[in-house]
């Protein structure tokens, strides 16, 4: 049976859950409040729900420790915006959020479970992110800066664990993703202007099913009706 240990069990994470569970995964989702993981176990009543913040690396150590051997390790974590607009009219805090949270968080996953990973000498990491990874938009400057140190982290880690039979890889998904969350974003737009957690997790699925012979280390997913940029 293959394991999954997915970090951020709002929404993409308690999807991903979800479809893995019914396709007879053991899956663990980790949250940082008691109210996620609740709200996790009534949709996926088998899955292990773990409290902890990736933010915290002892904490992160412990998490993987619990759960064991793993196959596909996913990090959907994200933080709310800190500020929106021209980086010229930015507050000196403006990057606190991305720095002092949400990228020693990602940095905390990648390194330990990478290293759980290379001793196993097996199974797949994926890391979720936005189209800012890709490029800095108007506006969004401070968010960028972490989505485009969040793509190195991916590119470095990706080519240092090939040699360890793991296969990394960062899902970029260039539009907002439809949940509770953004459904007030999305209010009479068509399906095809959002992606849903569906299909990415999907496209993770995917990902983790590939063969050594013919590894993606990154993908882009666009909605029809999304600007897409090369």
């Amino acid at each position: 049976m293959d394991t999954l240990l997915v970090f951020g069990a709002r929404n993409l994470g308690r999807v991903l859950a979800r479809e893995l569970s019914a396709e007879g995964w053991r899956v663990a989702a980790v949250a940082r409040s008691e109210s996620t993981i609740e709200q996790l176990k009534d949709e996926v009543p088998n899955a292990i729900g773990l409290i902890g913040d990736a933010a915290d690396a002892q904490d992160v150590e412990r998490i993987f420790e619990d759960v064991g051997d793993v196959d596909l390790v996913v990090n959907a974590i994200t933080t709310t915006p800190s500020f929106g607009g021209p980086i010229h009219e930015a507050p000196p805090d403006a990057l606190d959020a991305y720095v002092g949270e949400l990228l020693p968080g990602i940095f905390n996953i990648l390194r330990v479970g990478g290293r759980v990973l290379a001793v196993q000498g097996r199974g797949t990491l994926v890391q979720v992110t936005g189209g800012s990874a890709r490029r800095g938009n108007p506006g969004r400057g401070p968010w960028a800066a972490a989505a485009f140190a969040t793509r190195a982290l991916l590119q470095s880690q990706a080519a240092e664990l090939r040699d360890h039979g793991v296969h990394v890889a960062l899902l970029v998904v260039d539009a907002i993703i439809e949940s509770e969350k953004t459904k007030h974003w999305l209010e009479d737009e068509p399906p095809e202007k959002s992606a849903s957690m569906e299909d990415v997790a999907r496209a993770i699925a995917y990902l983790h099913e590939q063969s050594p012979r013919a590894w993606t280390h990154e993908l882009q997913l666009t909605p029809a009706l999304e600007r897409w940029i090369p």
